[in-house]
């Protein structure tokens, strides 16, 4: 029963954060397909052949294709562009991304299914991958092009439909200025990102009942509006329709699919907010409510058209009877509030997994729910998305212009989408490659038909998603590309244990009292910046544990592996190794707690290493298991760590019974009440004077610039400054 309530909620939720921008299009879909050259062809049948389009369109895409097939690729139950791509890294190994040093195929939760047996066309595929390098970066381009049509997309959504909708009360105020409706519309677009911190949680249940009475509205007006003007208007459910159509209406038809391909916006949504929710209750809120209510408002829509022919260019609202005008209109403008919902979660979800795999600066990831781990909001871009939205509405005015930026940014993403889904259906699903064909002919060849049309109109519009993905694809490609350049530069500069120790001994240096926590991307042997540090102060803490974060392309990491401990280096020295992994989606811990359960990792090493083995001088490893009580632990009491710790709740844990006599436990337990200090590095990462024009400026000025102003590594992993060590370098890469 719990779990039948659940899926109910969930569900209910999803009218609020993912169906908004799918059900408000019927506001400017029937306005934008006959605002270009379909003028001189206002007849029944070309109104019919374009409600059928309408109704095929949102048949094939979003019933059929998303709603039965790619959601069934999900990744561990997340979806989007970046999440078929960390399949393919991880299944296929095809990808860019994957951590060499870390296989994501050992992280139990991604590994469950039994391999399928591999087909002629995988291996192939998997043999061309492997043979040409380039072939990768080029996957690798098209996923993050995609992920830019999203973030383009999260702009454009917001100020096409609440514009479209403001713009309906000039059906009842024909004098108004533009000015004011500008002005409203800009006042709505900034109450709707100030209401993005309270999280999608609540944000989903304060939007649902709006869209629920927007799609009763809309539908009841369509059945009204069929009855009473063209109960026929029912045969145009026939695709003959559509050959009626373009046979009638010729190239002025194909111009048009600009303007029809606005009827699946938001479909894209529900792939990408599949961690939001899941699979079954967006399937639910989709088959039973929101696609029933689209063909019944399209139908309306086209049977008031083919009575009242001189509106077709007017507005929505026009096909709206008298005596419900307001309500409606009331609705339809909050619903389109809601709309902006859809693409605005999307979008934060698209940018934390970036984030996580290194494709895009850092910025805060906040996780809103404690139920739902895929909520989250994210402030910077929260803003930035707001500034450029205001931006677009001030700037444009005109509802016929973003829609073909609109329509460009809608259909490229789901193009991308269809070609890494042949991929996956060859070489994760393991079907025959006839079968991935199919499925690119039947959704790629409508897909490929809409892009070209909105294509041809790049000069009136369809430029703006272009330049947005531009620059948003520029900065995640040079990001990744920097921070490369900087990991490489570590790896390749780090220094041996012996060579540390000798520089210790030539310089005298002293072990001070606590533990240090020395943050690299260096998985073995020592960082350069900590040998740098000891040169120019000769004297570390007592007790080293080097960190490397490292996310990996799963989704998440259980946490029973997500602490890889081992030692460096001779027992007495007290140097330990511990990489922390993390999926895409995983909730960072909050530093106390973080340090807290990273120490009592290491104690749990030293005494299960001394329970089990002598590791000596060549050291020994092991992967901690949380999700087991250990028996030797006595108790869990809370402290407050003063002095260098920089205060917080901690665990202590004392070990008794075997091993009780390990001095490296006492020693552990003495260095964690002396205190918590925290190193990391502060490089300037530069490009080599010997490097061409094109790579200094790429690494110096915007890998710099971006640098500067996105969170820095410190700040992000909420490192108190009191306990904070910076190393300044220099990396000349």
């Amino acid at each position: 029963m719990k779990w039948y309530k659940t899926t109910l909620c969930l569900a209910y939720q999803s009218f609020g954060v993912v169906y908004g921008d799918l059900s408000i299009s019927p506001i400017y879909v029937y306005k934008s397909t006959f605002s270009g050259k379909l003028r001189s062809h206002e007849e029944d049948d070309e109104i019919l052949g374009v409600f059928s389009l309408v109704f095929w369109t949102l048949t094939v895409i979003p019933l059929f294709k998303y709603i039965i097939f790619v959601l069934g690729a999900d990744d561990n139950g997340e979806g989007g562009t970046f999440a078929l791509y960390s399949i393919l890294c991880r299944r296929a190994k095809v990808g860019l991304l994957s951590a060499s040093h870390a296989p994501d195929g050992d992280i139990s939760a991604c590994s469950s299914q039994l391999p399928l047996k591999e087909t002629r066309g995988s291996v192939l595929l998997k043999e061309f991958f492997d043979k040409h390098h380039n072939s990768r970066i080029l996957l690798l381009l098209v996923v993050l092009l995609g992920t830019s049509m999203v973030i383009g997309d999260g702009i454009l959504t917001p100020a096409m439909s609440v514009l479209s909708a403001i713009n309906g009360i000039k059906v009842k105020a024909t004098g108004l200025d533009e000015n004011y409706t500008v002005l409203i519309a800009s006042l709505m677009l900034v109450g709707l990102f100030a209401l993005q911190h309270f999280g999608t949680h609540r944000v989903g249940f304060l939007f649902a009942p709006v869209l629920l009475a927007w799609l009763l509205c809309i539908s009841i007006v369509g059945f009204y509006n069929t009855v009473r003007w063209n109960p026929g208007v029912v045969r145009a459910l026939s695709p003959y329709y559509v050959y009626i159509f373009f046979k009638k209406a010729g190239k002025d038809g194909w111009s048009s699919l600009g303007g029809v391909v606005l009827c699946v916006t938001g479909a894209e949504a529900m792939f990408a907010d599949l961690g939001h929710f899941s699979h079954l209750p967006i399937r639910i809120a989709f088959a039973t409510v929101v696609y029933p209510c689209l063909i019944l408002a399209y139908m309306g829509e086209a049977a008031f058209y083919t009575k009242h022919k001189e509106d077709l260019e007017r507005s929505f609202f026009k096909a709206i009877p008298e005596a419900v005008f307001w309500p409606v209109f009331i609705i339809a403008t909050l619903a389109t509030a809601v709309a902006s919902q859809a693409i605005i979660s999307a979008t934060f979800s698209i940018i934390s997994q970036c984030r996580a795999l290194s494709c895009f600066p850092r910025v805060k990831i906040m996780h809103t729910s404690n139920q739902i781990h895929g909520q989250i909001y994210i402030p910077e871009m929260n803003w930035i998305l707001m500034i450029f939205c205001l931006g677009v509405v001030v700037g444009f005015r005109d509802t016929d212009m973003i829609a073909n930026a609109y329509g460009l940014a809608v259909i490229t993403v789901m193009f991308v989408t269809t070609c890494l889904m042949f991929l996956i259906i060859v070489m994760v699903w393991k079907r025959k490659v006839l079968v991935a064909i199919a499925f690119v002919v039947v959704f790629g060849s409508l897909e490929l038909l809409y892009l070209s049309a909105c294509l041809a109109k790049v000069h009136k519009g369809g430029w703006l998603p272009l330049v947005f993905s531009l620059v948003t694809l520029s900065i995640m490609c040079i990001w990744q590309y920097g921070t490369l350049k900087k990991h490489s530069y570590e790896s390749h500069n780090k220094v041996c244990l012996d060579m540390l120790l000798t520089v210790g001994q030539n310089h005298g240096v002293t072990r001070v009292p606590g533990i240090c926590l020395i943050y690299s991307n260096v998985i073995s042997g020592v960082p350069p910046m900590f040998a740098h540090f000891v040169t120019n102060f000769p004297a570390f803490h007592q007790i080293l544990i080097f960190v490397t974060l490292q996310s990996l392309t799963v989704p998440y990491v259980p946490l029973n592996q997500q602490f890889h401990v081992s030692r460096i280096g001779p027992q007495e020295f007290h140097f330990f190794h511990c990489i922390v992994r993390y999926g895409y989606k995983d909730a960072r811990k909050e530093i106390y707690a973080f340090e807290s359960h990273l120490i009592d990792t290491v104690a749990e090493f030293l005494h299960t290493s001394s329970n089990d083995w002598d590791t000596g001088a060549s050291g020994g490893e092991m992967i901690v298991n949380h999700q087991q009580s250990s028996p030797q632990v006595d108790a869990v009491v809370p402290r407050v760590e003063n002095g260098n710790g920089g205060g917080g709740m901690q665990k202590k844990v004392r070990f008794r019974g075997v091993g009780c006599n390990n001095r490296e436990l006492e020693e552990l337990e003495e260095a964690r009440e002396s205190g918590l200090a925290y190193m990391m590095g502060n490089t300037c990462v530069l490009a080599s004077e010997t490097s061409s024009y094109l790579k200094k400026f790429v690494i110096n000025i915007v890998y710099g610039f971006l640098r500067r102003n996105c969170r820095r590594p410190a700040t992000a992993l909420g490192v108190p400054n009191a306990s904070l060590i910076e190393v300044g370098m220099v990396y000349r890469v």
